[in-house]
């Protein structure tokens, strides 16, 4: 069986941990294969690789995460993961 390759966004270091274990929890074959923490992080990695899924936080230290799917184009599913009820319908 084929891992499927996770990318989470968060900029909380601890947000992010308890995400991976809760993912490891109930799917173990789920292997995330980068965690990355701003805008300025994501948008290059995009660039040069891909996943599966991604999670990702609305609100990073750098601005919007919408700020990464305008600059580059990702065809894979994004789960967006927030505190804040306002980004709902965005």
């Amino acid at each position: 069986m084929r891992k499927l390759k996770i990318v989470i966004i968060e900029d909380e270091a601890v947000a992010a941990e308890r995400l991976a274990s809760l993912l490891h929890e109930i799917a173990p074959e789920i292997s995330v294969i980068a965690r990355l923490d701003s805008i300025a992080s994501a948008v290059p990695w995009f660039m040069n690789n891909t996943a599966d899924l991604i999670f990702a936080d609305i609100q990073l230290a750098d601005g919007l995460c919408f700020s990464i799917f305008e600059q580059v184009n990702v065809n894979i599913p994004v789960i967006f993961t927030t505190a804040y009820d306002q980004y709902t319908i965005k």
